[in-house]
C-alpha cells in the first residue's frame, strides 16, 4: 500500500502547506509546470518525487525530468503527461499511447481545472489534481492525496488551499 501526494502547476511558487498535507505521502508525483528546480528540490527532499515537465519549464527541469513518465506503483500502471487531457477528450501527442495500451491510472496537469474522472472505455482513472501554485486564472489551488493498494484505488481526497 501506498500514499501518493499528486501535485501540479506550481509554477515556482513554493507553500509550506505542501508539506504538511504531504506528510502522511509515501511519495509525491508532480504533473508538470514545476517552474523552478528549488520546488522541485524541497519536494524531493521531504519524500521521493516522480515528476514530468510542463510546457512553463525550461530546460534545467526539462534535463531532469521526462515529459512522459510510465511506471508501475503497486499493481497499478501509471502514466503522467504535463498536457494529456481527459477522458473523451485526450491531447493528441497523448491519445495514441493511451488507446494502444491503457494504463490503469492516467496523471496530467496543464488546465488547472481539478478532474478526477474514470474513463468506462479504457478502464482507467484518470486525474488532474489542477494548480498548486498562484499564476493562471483558477480561483482554488488544490492538490490530491490517493492511496494505492494493490490494483486498487482509496482514500482519493482532494485538499483545497488558499489562494492568496
Amino acid at each position: 500500500m501506498k500514499k501518493i501526494g499528486i501535485i501540479s502547476d506550481t509554477h515556482a511558487y513554493w507553500d509550506e502547506k505542501y508539506l504538511h498535507y504531504f506528510e502522511p505521502c509515501d511519495e509525491i508525483w508532480h504533473a508538470g509546470d514545476i517552474g523552478s528546480l528549488e520546488v522541485a528540490q524541497k519536494l524531493a527532499e521531504f519524500r521521493p518525487l516522480k515528476a514530468v515537465y510542463g510546457n512553463i519549464d525550461g530546460g534545467d527541469i526539462r534535463r531532469i525530468f521526462p515529459e512522459t513518465l510510465r511506471w508501475k506503483c503497486e499493481d497499478v500502471e501509471v502514466l503522467m503527461k504535463h498536457i494529456g487531457g481527459y477522458p473523451g477528450n485526450y491531447d493528441a501527442s497523448i491519445r495514441a499511447i493511451i488507446f494502444k495500451n491503457p494504463p490503469q491510472l492516467f496523471i496530467s496537469g496543464h488546465s488547472h481545472i481539478l478532474k478526477v474522472k474514470y474513463d468506462k472505455t479504457l478502464g482507467l482513472l484518470h486525474i488532474n489534481p489542477g494548480a498548486a501554485g498562484l499564476y493562471g486564472w483558477h480561483k482554488e489551488r488544490t492538490l490530491i492525496r490517493l492511496t494505492v493498494e494493490g490494483n486498487k484505488f482509496k482514500d482519493c481526497e482532494v485538499i483545497t488551499l488558499e489562494r492568496h
